[in-house]
């Protein structure tokens, strides 16, 4: 076998599972994301959402590098840790901070809620990772004996805060390369975050595609269609549900939410309802942690961000901002609304709905003419959040816990939205490289994306191997 060798674990069948082993040699490999499969998507061995186990061999990996901690790139580090790896966990500095949070919960939901299980496995992962500043070269270790030799960057990915794509250096004997592992790439209306911004060289880049087929509106735009589908959702007088990412997603509209009622406050929404009286309602006790974390961690905010808070502004906690945690008060909410309809806008995880609180608001209202769904976020193959948009305008139904439920509920989607980066995005992504790769490896994307995006790149670079790896 030549070296270095890229194995696909994930993220091959689809946009999820994301996980890729760099061997370095016949003794050292190093993973880049150990993801979670959701939905209908599994690994080349079957390894699906109900089967966790790591289905591969860890004997030579020697650390895992995280691009970012969304769960389907983060939520196999459990059974990753569970299968016996002991090494160091690398990762940008903000993602040092929230992977914690991320992996605690996931522990909780996978594992168990007895404290002292999640405090051991917490403590554990904490003295695991090692923060990387943005921008420096981290040298690793390899197995004595080796000749190889392995240094990383980490770069700003754009996609949620801490994202990073990363560039491994590679030299075994005399030969050198640079390859560049996207992880998921933001575009440049990415709230809060600064652009990414292409690295100058490499030889090899592994990029996701997971709108490698389309193009997302503009930010004025989208915004524009935001504003005008609230308004017309609360003509029904109801709520509106909109599932979203703890990280990232409820972040991003949360800023766009208060950039809306700033500018209209004093306007009439409905009726007598203001803007400025229009309740936005965050169920999540992990957005809400997340939240503040974007909130302690301004330093990797945008300068238009930055801007904000210095006029006084909190985009991220306005006054019509109303945060739910516990239990209880969850289910209290969710029976109020189903009994008053009141206009109002929640934002629940999971962002494809395949758990978490947005679950228990889709039973009580998804029935409900008054309500309406509002989709910001790609919905993965299997995924409920998949099936509701399907089945929407045929009047269908969905069945939740074993339950049919009609689809009366208005059903709305704004790709816009996605935190990650557009067909035009990605190809300015390749393009801003100066020295261009001799190879492209196409990831993370349904099959449809993939091809679209692999023709788009042939006459880009029609000199480079552009190419889909197969499971």
């Amino acid at each position: 076998m030549t070296y270095p060798e890229i194995v696909h674990h994930g993220a091959v069948n689809g946009v999820t599972g994301s996980c890729h082993e760099l061997q370095i040699d016949a003794n050292n490999s190093v993973l880049i994301d150990c993801g979670l499969f959701q939905g209908a998507e599994t690994s080349g061995k079957g390894s699906t959402s109900d089967h966790l186990e790591i289905e591969f061999s860890i004997e030579n990996v020697q650390a895992l590098f995280v691009t970012h901690c969304h769960i389907d790139h983060v939520g196999r580090i459990p059974y990753l840790l569970a299968a016996g790896f002991d090494g160091s966990i690398y990762c940008s500095e903000p993602t040092a901070f929230l992977l914690p949070l991320v992996l605690e919960d996931a522990v909780k939901i996978g594992f168990s809620r007895d404290k002292k299980v999640v405090e051991k496995f917490r403590k554990l992962l904490e003295s695991r990772i090692v923060s990387v500043p943005y921008g420096e070269w981290q040298e690793l270790n390899l197995s004595k004996g080796s000749t190889s030799q392995l240094k990383v960057e980490f770069n700003p990915a754009g996609h949620i805060l801490g994202s990073a794509y990363i560039v491994c250096d590679v030299t075994n004997k005399s030969d050198q390369q640079l390859i560049t592992f996207s992880g998921d790439l933001g575009g440049s209306y990415t709230p809060l975050l600064p652009s990414p911004k292409s690295p100058d060289r490499t030889d090899v880049l592994v990029i996701e595609s997971t709108y490698g087929d389309k193009n997302h509106v503009g930010r004025k735009e989208r915004k524009t269609q935001l504003k005008e589908l609230i308004i017309h959702c609360l003509r029904n007088k109801g709520t509106i549900l909109i599932p979203a990412f703890s990280i990232g997603r409820t972040q991003e509209l949360l800023y766009e939410l208060e950039e809306i009622i700033h500018q209209n406050k004093d306007d009439v929404l409905f009726k007598d309802l203001l803007w400025d009286d229009l309740e936005i309602i965050v169920d999540s006790p992990l957005a809400s942690r997340f939240t503040e974390v974007y909130k302690s961690l301004k330093p990797y905010w945008d300068i238009e961000a930055t801007v904000k808070v210095e006029e006084g502004r909190q985009p991220l906690s306005f006054e019509q901002l109303t945060t739910i945690n516990s239990h209880k008060e969850h289910l209290t909410t969710v029976e109020y609304l189903k009994k008053t309809a009141r206009p109002s806008i929640v934002l629940a995880a999971s962002g494809m709905c395949t758990g978490g609180r947005i679950v228990n608001y889709l039973i009580a209202l998804i029935e409900d003419k008054r309500t309406d769904i509002l989709f910001v976020g790609y919905q993965a193959s299997g995924t409920l959040g998949r099936t509701i948009v399907k089945y929407a305008d045929k009047h269908g139904y969905v069945e939740i816990k074993r339950k049919k439920y009609h689809i009366n509920a208005g059903v709305y989607s704004l790709s816009g939205y996605s935190a990650h980066a557009d067909q035009d995005a990605l190809i300015s992504f390749v393009k801003g490289i100066k020295d261009k790769p001799q190879e492209i490896r196409i990831i993370h994307g349904d099959e449809d994306a993939k091809h679209v995006f692999q023709e788009k790149l042939k006459i880009l670079l029609p000199k480079a191997k552009v190419w889909v790896p197969r499971s």
